[in-house]
């Protein structure tokens, strides 16, 4: 017997169902050793940077890229499990949906580590 499909909900229902699915898709990133360990990176870089004195605005740019980063995390994720369910054996077009994806979060990994380079950068030399 297959699982029936929920009944669709609207208004706060909808919000609150909608909530639910987030927090259990968060609980599945977490499961990711890579969401982890972006995690824990991105906030000792805030922690960082803050101790550091950056400015305020560095500091919500820098945590916005952070978010970003965890979305596309999240986004790759999800195509390695659609992958991983549609394709069991290697496939090419496997590979590269799932190189794609890679590379979007290597992109943003890069992004967030220019962000906080240039931003420290800027302390030491405004301390010299």
């Amino acid at each position: 017997m297959t699982p029936q499909k929920p009944p669709r909900t609207h208004g706060l229902a909808h919000v609150i169902a909608a909530t639910g699915y987030s927090l259990t898709g968060l609980q599945r990133l977490w499961q990711e050793a890579s969401f982890r360990q972006e995690v824990t990176i991105g906030a000792v870089a805030l922690v960082v940077m803050w101790a550091s004195g950056a400015p305020v605005g560095s500091l919500l740019i820098f945590g916005l890229l952070l978010l970003a980063l965890l979305a596309f995390e999240a986004l790759n994720t999800a195509i390695e499990v659609i992958v991983d369910h549609l394709s069991p054996e290697w496939s090419e077009f496997g590979k590269q949906a799932k190189d794609a994806g890679s590379a979007a979060v290597f992109l943003m990994i890069l992004a967030n580590a220019i962000c906080f380079l240039v931003t420290m950068v800027q302390i030491l030399l405004t301390n010299v």
